[in-house]
């Protein structure tokens, strides 16, 4: 019974789970959700996200943390509070730490992803969104478009993969409803540009902002799609709401591609820097070009990013200025 009650808490009210939602894009998301009317419970171990992107909302009556992790089951992290969404963020989200040790990928990415399927299934959610990754295409045509055939490069893209054919086993076999969501390149503030595991854009406006070298990998020749963490929010609260549910996967960017060298050029551009750009030798296991085909999922949830590189560029490099 306190279980049930616990759902039914707030007339009708969803109790959404964010795995990783200390963190960069978790911690937007929690905002956003809780500015809707929904109850959110946040799990994650600090171990990237930080309390501090959670201070808007930490009094938030209808706002839960706890400390936890992923890997473990779920049920006994949480006691009483039982989602009736979840949201799993949680990841090990490095390429190059992936390739170092393709175990501990496999544990942080699939595993994490098995704890949250087996939590869905016991509780009964209503949706469970996942974020995957555009790492589960490879080096394939361009834009990567959700009917190709996926051919990761490396072990974290092949465990966003794996996890999304679980996903869709625990909609067909077990009528969980799920989604995963392809992210391309998101960027944005609160993205942290110390940390092994930023953005390439977090770390160009860093060095930008303090007039240091830009080191561009390969030249600069490689291309991403940058979605901006506001529009990726939306996008998330739209799938948790009305995707259809069925195991789909849908990709999240803008549809256009942008050279690294490009992305460096508007970085000191925006930031008005005089820092140099150099050229240093490509990283093994990187994706040369990224681009999403995003007609599917402007169809299935009327979804488009809305947010221009520079206007996004300006918004991130303004929090970093601040938090210095």
């Amino acid at each position: 019974m306190a279980r049930d009650n616990e759902r039914q808490r707030g007339d009708g009210q969803r109790h959404v789970l964010v795995t990783g939602g200390a963190g960069f894009i978790g911690s937007h998301l929690v905002e956003e959700l809780l500015g809707t009317g929904d109850s959110v419970t946040v799990l994650d171990d600090l171990s990237t996200g930080s309390l501090a992107n959670l201070a808007a909302v930490v009094h938030h009556p209808d706002f839960t943390f706890v400390r936890g992790d992923a890997v473990l089951p779920l049920a006994p992290q949480l006691g009483a509070r039982v989602p009736t969404h979840i949201m799993h963020l949680a990841a090990q989200v490095s390429v190059v730490a992936s390739l170092a040790d393709p175990a501990r990928d496999l544990q942080q990415n699939l595993g994490a992803t098995l704890q949250v399927l087996a939590l869905a299934r016991a509780a009964r959610v209503q949706r469970v969104v996942f974020a995957s990754s555009a790492a589960v295409y490879g080096d394939g045509p361009l834009p990567s478009d959700e009917t190709l055939a996926p051919a990761p490069a490396s072990p974290y893209g092949i465990h966003k993969l794996a996890s999304e054919h679980h996903l869709r086993c625990a909609a067909l076999i077990d009528h969980v409803p799920t989604t995963s969501l392809r992210f391309f390149n998101v960027y944005g503030p609160r993205q942290v540009p110390t940390s092994p595991y930023a953005g390439v854009i977090s770390i160009f406006l860093a060095r930008a902002l303090a007039g240091e070298p830009l080191a561009l990998f390969g030249a600069g020749a490689a291309t991403r799609d940058f979605v901006y963490v506001k529009d990726l929010v939306a996008a998330l609260a739209l799938a948790l709401s009305h995707s259809p549910g069925q195991g789909e996967a849908l990709n999240v960017g803008t549809g256009r591609a942008t050279s690294v060298r490009e992305l460096a050029e508007t970085a000191v551009s925006v930031t008005r820097s005089t820092s140099a750009l150099i050229d240093a030798p490509a990283r093994p296991g990187e994706v040369l070009h990224s681009r999403a085909a995003v007609d599917r999922i402007a169809s299935a949830l009327g979804w488009r990013a809305t947010t221009s590189l520079s206007d996004g560029l300006g918004e991130t490099a303004r929090w970093l200025g601040a938090s210095r």
